[in-house]
């Protein structure tokens, strides 16, 4: 054991790695339903630093890897953040999180007042349960000492670990029923245009009438198929192959038009061509179909799949690195459409450096950027919140100039759970050796009062918002998760539920419990 604990401390990349590895192996382990996921690298790196104590990582490691996972994730979901933000949900989910934010106030003021603990305990104990480095490093600056230190190392792994016990127990209690969204798919069609209203209109004029998502890719006319152009203008008779999202939207299409065909251009392929091809050109990815300049040859596109999903071609929609588009045209085009695109495999993988280094860099800026609050002096929103603002923001930009903000969705969660797996490890290591010694410094007391802080945010947040707010049950794990803050709980709560609701609610609720968690520390060692 001395050797194995010789080799660690000599080389703490090897740490890292096993407390990965090892992790990993744990966290697929399934107790009837209970798994800990990539959560369990967190305890075999506390493990590993209360085994081999000068084992620790460099902490840059564990910055970096924070700000890759909360980039990551505010640049996929930058667009739905900003929507959910505008709408009444968005600010219910972050009522409900300051709600259980300010409980865990009512435990620390309990603990100061009634059980006689120190401020400074206390602020170190509320920060942990909380998992919020900022306010820990506010309370340590107000205290001038490193007691605050003492009560996070104690609280910070009950943070995490009754946060997914909790919502462990509400999943097996709840039995909710959260079905899969369904995996989109385009509805193809053949119509034949007999309402008069439509004949001797331009196809593009007849688009604007149709449903929304909702597009005209080919037209039959004499039995010869030709590719739709905005200029066409339809006749009496012309059969025309319709594209759409939902089963609704076709038939109000089919009312529109005129009636169902024979389906025969779906089977007669003489005069056009299913090309798909991906996108990885820098000009084209980043631009909005409407804007995009088409090969010269005649084209279409059909269809774009992004990741799981597939897409209607709309104008405003804009293409990002690896999407696969459906394009129709002449076979003898092919090679002229898969220049013009790129058509690329390694583009659903790759990312613009420049983009991903600029958008850090400007994240880690206004990070640093001190804010007043009126009789508290200045905050910093800290190496967590800055970052995850600014991709954000850049998310739903999606493009600036030639900079192509986004990524594709494989580089992304590639990105994102590489950088969770080495910010996990790196504090487990970090970590292990403090919390035993403070546990055996300050005893149960320090113990319970941790435990109560989380568990009493958790429930808080279970109870009102599935017995009063009526809140779904997935998008009650997303408020948790970013209430709490840790991405260990963010990752137990997407592998609980089948829906992408606990990554967007996280990233919409993140930034504003962690700022009112470092002004109630600065409150409670001011006042």
């Amino acid at each position: 054991m001395e050797l194995i604990k010789t080799l660690l401390e000599q080389s703490p990349l090897m740490a890292l790695f096993l407390a990965i590895a090892v992790g990993y192996a744990l966290g697929e382990i399934n107790l009837k339903g209970f798994s800990l996921g990539v959560g369990a690298v967190l305890f075999v790196g506390l493990g590993i630093g209360a085994f081999a104590p000068k084992s620790v990582p460099p902490a840059i490691l564990g910055s970096l890897g924070l700000v890759m996972f909360l980039y990551g994730i505010g640049i996929q979901y930058g667009k739905q953040f900003f929507a959910g933000l505008a709408g009444s949900a968005g600010r219910k989910y972050n009522l409900l999180a300051f709600i259980g934010i300010l409980a865990a106030l009512g435990v620390a003021w309990l603990a100061m007042s009634v059980l006689h603990i120190r401020t400074a305990y206390v602020a170190g104990l509320f920060s942990g349960a909380m998992t919020n480095t900022p306010a820990l490093q506010a309370a340590i600056e107000l205290a001038k000492s490193n007691d605050p230190a003492v009560g996070y190392s104690v609280a910070y792994p009950f943070g995490i670990i009754v946060s997914i016990l909790g919502i462990y127990l509400a999943a097996l209690v709840m039995k909710p029923r959260i079905e899969a969204p369904p995996k989109t798919t385009l509805e193809l069609v053949e119509l034949i245009v007999r309402n008069p209203e439509v004949i001797g209109k331009r196809l593009e004029e007849v688009e604007n009438m149709l449903p929304a998502k909702i597009e005209v890719v080919v037209v039959r006319r004499q039995h010869m198929n030709r590719i739709a152009s905005p200029d066409l203008v339809l006749e009496a008779g012309d059969s025309v192959l319709v594209v759409g999202d939902k089963p609704e939207s076709v038939n109000t299409a089919k009312e529109l038009l005129g009636e169902a065909g024979t389906q025969t251009l779906l089977h007669d392929r003489e005069n056009f061509e299913y090309i798909r091809v991906y996108a990885s050109k820098r000009n084209i990815v980043g631009a909005r179909l409407s804007d995009m300049k088409m090969p010269d040859a005649p084209c279409r596109i059909m269809n774009i799949r992004r990741g799981d999903a597939h897409i209607v071609p709309e104008p405003d929609l804009i293409l990002e690195f690896g999407d696969l588009i459906g394009v129709l045209a002449e076979l003898k085009h092919a090679p002229e459409i898969r220049a013009h695109f790129g058509d690329s495999i390694k583009g659903t993988t790759e990312f613009s450096y420049i983009s991903i280094g600029i958008g850090m860099v400007l994240g880690v800026i206004l990070g640093l950027i001190p804010i007043p609050v009126p009789g508290l002096g200045k905050v910093t929103l800290g190496i967590a919140a800055g970052p995850l603002i600014m991709s954000l923001i850049l998310g739903k930009l999606g493009r600036t100039g030639g900079l192509v903000w986004t990524m594709p969705v494989t580089a992304n969660i590639t990105l994102r759970n590489f950088g969770l797996t080495v910010f996990l490890a790196q504090v487990g290591i970090s970590s292990g050796n403090s919390l035993m010694a403070s546990i055996g410094d300050v005893g149960i007391v320090f113990l319970c009062t941790a435990a109560l802080m989380i568990l009493v945010t958790v429930l808080t947040i279970i109870l009102i918002g599935h017995k009063i707010m009526k809140i779904p049950f997935d998008d009650l794990l997303g408020v948790i998760a970013g209430a709490v803050g840790n991405p260990a709980i963010l990752a137990y709560a997407v592998k609980t539920v089948p829906t992408d609701r606990p990554e967007i609610d996280y990233a919409m609720i993140f930034p504003g419990a962690m700022i009112l968690k470092v002004i109630i520390v600065q409150l409670m060692m001011t006042l």
